[in-house]
C-alpha cells in the first residue's frame, strides 16, 4: 500500500534565524512510500526511514526523485536516497546508486555509478557529482564538481544546428560552471575527432570557443598525416564549433613526418580537421628541420595544404644548413645558405600517398644572399672537399633527390663575387686525408675569382625583377 507524506522540514524560529539572507526557499517534497519508521527529535522535527518504491516530487521546481528507500533527517534538512536513484528536473537528469539532497542549499550529491545528462545535452559519468542548482540572487548559474576521474562527453551543434562529433574530457576532477564553462585538473585527456590532447589542467569556454591545456600539455594529431605539439600552454580555438587554430606558447615544438618546428610560439591553422599552415616565431628565433635541411630565422611560415608541406618562408636574417654529398669526400661541416629571406619549395606529393616524406626541391635566398658549399675536389683521391663561396642579391639552389644540383647567383656586383678553393694537397698525404678535417673559410677575393666549376653557375649582374 502506497502512502504519501508531505515533508517541509520546517524548523523552529531560532533555527530559521541562522539561515543567511537570500537563502533558497525550501521545496515541499511530497513523498510516496510503502513503509515508514520515524523518530521525533527534541526540536519537534522527525527523522524518518522510508522504504518501497520511493517517489519524491517538488511541484514548484518540477523535480522528481525515485529510489528504493529514503532516509530523511529533519534537523538537517537532508534526504538520503538509496538504491537505483533516478533524479529528473527540466535542466538535469541523473542516475546513481546513492544521492543526498540538501534541501536548504538546493544542493545534490550523487555518488557511485553516476550518469548525468546536462542542460546542453552533454553527459557526465563517474563516481561522484556534486550539483548546485541555480538560485535567483544567490547563484544565477548551476554549478557542478565531479571527482574520482569522471568523463565528460560534450555534445554540441554547429551554426546550422547540425550535431557535431562529441568531444570527451577525462580528468581527476571536473568543474562545471553554467552551460558552457568547464575546468579540469589531474592527468587531463581530451579526445576530439582530429586530435588528442593531454595535460595537467584544462579550461574550456564553449561560448568563446577556447580550450586551454596547461602544465606540460601535448597535442597529437590523429587525422591525416600525424603530428605532435608541445609547449607550456596550448590553446585550441574554435569558430562556429569547428577547430581553426592550435597555439602553443613558450617552448613550443611541433613534430610531423616531414618537419620539426621549434620556437617560443607555434600557431597551427586547421581547416576541415586537417593542418593547413604553421607560423613560428619568438625571441629564441624560429627553427625548422627536415631530414636534409635546417632553416633558422626570426619567423617561419609553412604552407602545408592537406598536411603536406609545399612552401616555407623564413623571414629576417635567415639561414639554411644542409648535409653535403659526402660520397667523394669527408667533412663534418654543413653547406650554408643565408639571406634576409629564404623561401623553400618542396616536391608535390599526391594526397593518396601517406608514406612518402616531403622532399626539398629549391631554396631561394633573397637580399644579401651568400652560399657556402662543399664540392668534390678535382683530385678525387684526396678526401677533403673543395669550397665554393658566392654572394649576391639572389641565390637559387636547386636540388635533385635532396642533393644540390645547381647554384645560380643573380646580381653579384662588387663587393659581392665568389671564390673557389681546392684543398691544399701539399700539406697532407693524399692517401691519409683525415675525414672531417676543417678547411679555412675563404674570404671574398680582391682580384678576379677563379672560375667556378659546375654545378655552380654565376649569372651576369642584371637588375632583379620585382617579385
Amino acid at each position: 500500500m502506497l502512502v504519501m507524506l508531505v515533508v517541509t522540514t520546517d524548523v523552529t524560529i531560532a533555527h530559521a534565524q541562522m539561515v543567511a539572507p537570500g537563502a533558497v526557499k525550501k521545496c515541499a517534497l511530497e513523498v510516496q512510500y510503502e513503509r515508514i519508521n520515524s523518530i521525533q527529535l527534541p526540536s519537534g522535527t522527525r527523522n524518518s526511514y522510508l522504504g518501497g518504491n520511493i517517489v519524491a516530487t517538488c511541484a514548484s521546481q518540477r523535480m522528481v526523485l525515485k529510489s528504493d528507500s529514503l532516509e530523511q533527517y529533519g534537523d538537517e534538512g537532508r534526504f538520503f536516497f538509496i538504491g537505483h536513484v533516478d533524479y529528473k528536473e527540466p535542466r538535469v537528469k541523473m542516475k546513481s546508486d546513492f544521492l543526498t539532497f540538501f534541501q536548504r542549499e538546493d544542493r545534490l550529491l550523487a555518488f557511485l555509478n553516476v550518469d548525468a545528462v546536462l542542460p546542453n545535452g552533454s553527459t557526465l559519468k563517474g563516481s561522484s557529482l556534486e550539483y548546485f542548482k541555480p538560485i535567483p540572487k544567490v547563484r544565477p548559474k548551476q554549478k557542478g564538481i565531479a571527482v574520482g576521474r569522471p568523463t565528460l562527453t560534450i555534445i554540441d551543434k554547429d551554426a546550422q544546428g547540425k550535431p557535431q562529433p562529441p568531444v570527451t574530457v577525462t580528468g581527476n576532477t571536473i568543474w562545471l560552471d553554467g552551460d558552457s564553462v568547464v575546468a579540469s585538473a589531474g592527468e587531463v585527456v581530451v579526445v576530439r575527432p582530429e586530435l588528442t590532447a593531454t595535460g595537467d589542467s584544462l579550461y574550456l569556454d564553449g561560448g568563446s570557443g577556447l580550450l586551454r591545456m596547461m602544465r606540460k600539455p601535448r597535442i597529437a594529431g590523429t587525422k591525416g598525416r600525424k603530428f605532435t605539439l608541445v609547449g607550456e600552454t596550448i590553446d585550441l580555438l574554435s569558430r562556429r564549433k569547428k577547430l581553426e587554430r592550435v597555439l602553443a606558447k613558450n617552448a613550443g615544438e611541433a613534430v610531423s613526418e616531414d618537419l620539426t618546428l621549434k620556437s617560443d610560439s607555434i600557431d597551427l591553422r586547421v581547416t576541415d580537421d586537417l593542418l593547413q599552415r604553421a607560423v613560428v616565431w619568438g625571441k629564441s628565433r624560429a627553427r625548422a628541420s627536415s631530414p636534409s635541411q635546417t632553416i633558422i630565422a626570426d619567423s617561419i611560415d609553412v604552407l602545408m595544404p592537406g598536411q603536406r608541406v609545399r612552401e616555407m618562408h623564413a623571414l629576417r636574417t635567415a639561414s639554411a644548413e644542409g648535409t653535403p654529398d659526402t660520397t667523394k669526400f669527408k667533412t663534418a661541416e654543413k653547406d650554408r645558405l643565408t639571406g634576409d629571406t629564404i623561401v623553400a619549395y618542396f616536391d608535390s606529393i599526391p594526397a593518396s600517398d601517406t608514406v612518402t616524406k616531403a622532399r626539398i626541391r629549391e631554396l631561394v635566398a633573397i637580399s644579401k644572399a651568400t652560399s657556402y658549399q662543399h664540392l668534390p675536389p678535382q683530385d678525387t683521391t684526396f678526401r677533403r672537399p673543395a669550397i665554393n663561396y658566392v654572394c649576391g642579391q639572389r641565390i637559387t639552389v636547386t636540388f635533385d633527390s635532396a642533393k644540390v644540383r645547381l647554384v645560380k647567383v643573380l646580381d653579384s656586383k662588387p663587393p659581392c663575387g665568389g671564390v673557389y678553393v681546392e684543398p691544399d694537397t701539399s700539406r697532407a698525404p693524399q692517401a691519409t686525408g683525415r675525414p672531417g678535417a676543417s678547411t679555412p673559410r675563404p674570404q671574398p677575393p680582391t682580384s678576379a675569382p677563379r672560375p667556378s666549376p659546375a654545378p655552380v653557375t654565376p649569372l651576369p649582374a642584371v637588375p632583379a625583377k620585382p617579385e
